[in-house]
């Protein structure tokens, strides 16, 4: 049997502190960091393990700071070796809100959720890196090599990938026109953890920028990993416009702006997550994400189908037939 070296290291880096303590699997996310829960007496901590050559721990503890002092609720550091890529961190739990949300519950999520993301908005964005034109495009041109062409096996043509990249470009112009805020980039059901006191916990941020005010929101009400009426997603949506509004992140806005705003920063998120997932796939080895295409590709078809910046784009997908091979979920209206 292989030994983890790593994780024998890291036990004994804890029991240093911690001389009693003993490790279990927490989890495993889409990079290269693994997570354990600590056990030591009658309370739980969670190691992050990130090797150093391969993930660059610094921008965790640098944006943990910044959270913490806005009020959001993100764990504390208790313990950090960033040579060795170590972190030990308090433990918010095991519950995400993708376990909890429901028809009963959905509301009250949802509005902790939103409070917790005007907060976080609210976070120093100084000298993080920006959202910018180039960054927008880079994300998005992972689904016509990932997905399209590595997962479905599509031959691209010139013609096609004219519409691809027009397509990318008038989305990103559209996006730039936002106001700019702090931005998590993977504010979803699985990284808001359901807690008692100053509900939800956040996880997952350490890749934050500074971009558009929409891009948190439609990843938290056009989840991947969970679907949910239009009706309600802009009943939603525009909620936490006033509340943005009253907090003094944009200038006052109509509905029917804001929410164009809100579905184009979607289309841009969920184009790019189907070359993620294919690319987690075929490059990780992580089969589960494929399981969530169809709803991502739904988002996308849908979406796309009402505003005239993606026509092009959700026509060559029907042309290819891509609805038909990666299969769609019929989305709540």
């Amino acid at each position: 049997m292989t030994q983890d070296i790593r994780l024998q290291e890291l036990t004994l880096w804890i029991q240093e502190t911690w001389p009693e303590a003993t490790l279990t699997v927490a989890s495993a996310d889409a990079s290269f960091r693994r997570y354990f829960r600590i056990h030591n007496k009658n309370e739980t901590m969670i190691a992050m393990d990130a090797p150093p050559e391969k993930e660059d721990s610094t921008p965790f503890v640098d944006v943990t700071q910044r959270l913490l002092k806005v009020g959001v609720h993100a764990p504390k550091i208790l313990k950090q070796s960033l040579a060795k890529g170590f972190l030990v961190l308090s433990d918010l739990g095991s519950t995400p809100y993708l376990d909890k949300l429901n028809d009963a519950t959905a509301d009250a999520l949802y509005e902790d959720a939103l409070e917790a993301l005007i907060k976080m908005q609210q976070a120093s964005t100084s000298d993080l890196p920006v959202y910018n034109a180039e960054l927008l495009q880079q994300e998005m041109q992972l689904m016509p090599e990932w997905f399209l062409q590595t997962h479905l096996g599509l031959k691209i043509d010139h013609h096609q990938q004219k519409i691809i990249q027009q397509t990318f470009d008038d989305l990103t112009v559209t996006i730039l026109e936002q106001p700019k805020v702090f931005v998590h980039r993977d504010y979803h059901s699985r990284n808001l953890m359901v807690v008692a006191e100053n509900n939800p916990a956040i996880i997952d941020y350490q890749d934050a920028v500074l971009g558009a005010i929409t891009y948190d929101l439609v990843s938290i009400l056009r989840d991947c990993y969970i679907a949910w009426s239009n009706h309600k997603v802009e009943q939603w949506a525009l909620r936490y416009r006033d509340k943005a509004v009253d907090a003094g992140l944009m200038a006052s806005i109509d509905d029917k702006t804001f929410l164009k705003w809100f579905d184009l920063m979607g289309l841009q998120r969920h184009i790019k997550v189907l070359g993620i997932f294919a690319r987690l796939y075929h490059r990780d080895g992580k089969k589960n994400y494929l399981n969530d295409l169809p709803l991502t590709l739904s988002y996308v078809m849908q979406v796309g189908k009402k505003h005239p910046e993606t026509h092009a784009l959700i026509a060559l997908f029907e042309q290819l037939n891509i609805p038909n091979t990666i299969g769609t979920v019929t989305l709540p209206r």
